[in-house]
């Protein structure tokens, strides 16, 4: 399975970006998909994840109500679409692929190579 996340870069607060992922080699439509996301100094946490079939969803309490995440299966692609940015947002941003819904990072078996957002207050 690889997965290449784009979409990052420098963005000024309250900004709306989107990150996009695809996924190659694997049958898409089978894996929870994730985000997560690591700051400079910080452990790698949790932002929200979604279902095989996209029918569920789950955000950290730090994003809900400001990111969506989405998932299109015959693009083999997820997006996580970022609103009302904040500087504390400013991390690389990861996807990765499982096979149970978890927020845990041990519970993700593939990750992409992650994509640096930065959020200029």
């Amino acid at each position: 399975v690889q997965l290449q996340a784009s979409g990052g870069g420098l963005v000024q607060a309250g900004g709306s970006p989107r990150l996009s992922c695809a996924a190659s080699g694997c049958t898409f439509g089978s894996y929870v998909m994730g985000w997560f996301r690591q700051a400079p100094g910080k452990e790698r946490e949790f932002v929200a994840a979604i279902s095989e079939s996209g029918r569920r969803t789950s955000y950290a309490d730090s994003v809900k109500g400001r990111f969506i995440v989405s998932r299109d299966n015959a693009k083999n692609m997820v997006y996580l679409q970022m609103n009302s940015l904040k500087p504390e947002d400013t991390a690389i941003y990861y996807c990765a692929a499982a096979k149970l819904m978890t927020r845990s990072v041990t519970g993700y078996d593939y990750w992409g190579q992650g994509t640096l957002v930065t959020v200029s207050s």
